[in-house]
């Protein structure tokens, strides 16, 4: 079944709510783009790659009431049957110019609802969706946290400085440090496990982020298992936006 967030967040979706749209676009649309480009295998160009990436971001709030929670459909595989979709409706309008013959679009199938292993939904993508989830949850707690508080979690986490250097880099003592970081990383634990679920159909989707090394209920041993992991999606998701900038240049 759907949770509450992620009802409330397609019927946004629905109502034209452009912060929904931009959130969406914003989170998913490097992996999308990415994902065409593998597909496309050198067939396509940078501009088509940008233009289907839009219209498989359109068109995935038309599709949500063909969802069937029963049937076992991922949130990834929706995106995945979707963009896949718009990439073959886009190959044969491409063949049908050659033949000079117009062609209708194909519809698109609810295979999708079965699984995704018929549309090649591999674990590059899936880790793919996973870690564009947590990369939204990080951006989310940047904008909601006190800048020195983040920045105290980014030095220290993300780009690996001692207690001693971030402290002496903000001003203050290594207990505040401390203090300020777990602060941070209780945030992050808690829009990681909201932006989760945001973006989940399945009980499976849901259990990515413990599985993923991001325990959310955890104990004090748990917290450098949190950061390094943390980290990791960090600087992946990093390299992920260099090569998006690089197909818009």
């Amino acid at each position: 079944m759907l949770s509450q967030l992620t009802t409330s967040f397609v019927s946004r979706l629905r109502a034209s709510d452009q912060a929904a749209w931009f959130e969406l676009w914003e989170t998913f649309g490097p992996v999308i783009r990415a994902q065409l480009t593998r597909w496309g295998g050198g067939r396509i160009g940078r501009e088509t790659v940008q233009d289907l990436s839009q219209e498989t971001l359109a068109a995935l709030s038309g599709s949500i009431d063909r969802y069937d929670p029963a049937r076992g459909a991922r949130f990834s595989t929706w995106l995945l049957a979707i963009a896949k979709h718009v990439l073959g409706d886009e190959m044969d309008r491409r063949m049908a110019q050659k033949r000079g013959s117009g062609k209708k679009p194909t519809v698109l199938e609810e295979a999708w609802m079965q699984g995704g292993a018929q549309i090649g939904a591999d674990e590059q993508y899936e880790a793919a969706v996973f870690r564009a989830k947590v990369e939204s949850a990080i951006r989310t707690v940047q904008r909601e946290c006190d800048f020195v508080d983040f920045s105290i979690y980014e030095m220290r986490v993300f780009d690996h400085k001692s207690g001693k250097e971030v402290a002496e880099a903000v001003g203050v003592s290594e207990p505040t440090i401390s203090r300020r970081l777990a602060k941070v990383r209780g945030l992050l634990r808690e829009r990681v496990s909201a932006t989760v679920a945001l973006y989940s159909f399945t009980d499976e989707e849901r259990a990515e982020a413990e599985r993923n090394g991001l325990e959310l209920n955890p104990t004090k041993a748990d917290d450098a298992m949190f950061d390094d992991a943390l980290a990791e999606i960090y600087h992946q998701q990093a390299e992920l936006r260099r090569q998006d900038e690089r197909l818009a240049e």
